[in-house]
């Protein structure tokens, strides 16, 4: 891998963000332990491994770090929390310049194979073969907000619940920090009643599409923009067909991918600034 790539992957202005959520590395007192690595060379291997959906063995050596050493950063920092700090101070970055539209989210899943491990069942739409199921809410532009992972078999409906309490407090241009969007979007798959009158009590209004009554012309006026979000996450190529043995590590790597996909949103509204 080439210098230009790695700043491609990370740039200074991304690992700004990024260095700051990073656990601080402390010497034993009694000696001995793991030397401290590069952070931002294994940072840029994770990277790799996402954009790239290769395997960590598959590393390239021009990076400057180990495959072994970039599993094992990777692992800590998902044990440590760091994708959904990453993610948050995202959606702070973007809410504070006012590039979150809260006017209303956008709810959604769609599945992906899966070869093993917790979080998988069998799929409905793809001739029972194992899979897993990934969930988003994403602001009025796709910007994810919250995601998820389940098993494929999951009805969407039961990840309703989950994200919209995920959604985090996050900085307003002006004012409190806001976390309440003024309404929600979804499909069929969630027309449920209960999940109606729950929403409606959390102070959001519902857009929930009903099962014959609204045609899908209709409500294809909004739910193109989750799709392209979709579609924006599984262009990550370790997200396309999950080899995640731990959950924890798809869900990982979702994250981050959501992190990444609002990142973009800001370089590109400090180019066109």
């Amino acid at each position: 891998m080439t210098d230009a790539l790695s700043r491609r992957l990370v740039p200074d202005e991304l690992w700004a963000l990024v260095e700051p959520l990073l656990p601080k590395f402390s010497v034993r007192r009694q000696g001995g332990g793991t030397a401290p690595t590069d952070e931002r060379a294994v940072f840029t291997a994770v990277v790799y491994v996402l954009t790239s959906g290769c395997a960590w063995r598959m590393l390239p050596s021009s990076l400057g770090v180990t495959a072994p050493t970039a599993h094992r950063g990777f692992t800590a920092w998902t044990e440590a929390g760091l994708w959904r700090q990453l993610q948050m101070a995202v959606l702070d970055e973007l809410g504070s310049q006012g590039l979150l539209d809260w006017s209303r989210v956008v709810v959604d899943g769609a599945s992906v194979r899966a070869k093993r491990g917790p979080m998988t069942g069998p799929n409905p739409v793809d001739r029972g073969r194992s899979g897993s199921k990934i969930h988003v809410l994403s602001d009025r532009h796709g910007i994810p907000i919250t995601v998820a992972v389940s098993a494929a078999n999951t009805p969407d409906a039961d990840a309703l619940g989950p994200l919209v309490r995920a959604i985090p407090a996050v900085r307003s241009r002006r004012g409190p920090r806001r976390r309440s969007p003024g309404k929600l979007h979804a499909d069929k798959a969630y027309d449920h009643h209960e999940l109606r009158r729950w929403v409606a009590e959390c102070g959001i209004g519902v857009r929930i599409a009903r099962k014959s009554v609204e045609s899908s012309e209709r409500l294809g006026r909004h739910r193109w923009m989750i799709e392209r979000t979709m579609s924006w996450l599984t262009g990550y190529h370790r997200l396309s067909i999950r080899d995640d043995r731990k959950d924890t590590h798809f869900c990982a790597f979702l994250t981050l991918a959501g992190a990444l996909t609002g990142y973009k949103k800001l370089t590109k509204a400090r180019s066109t600034a």
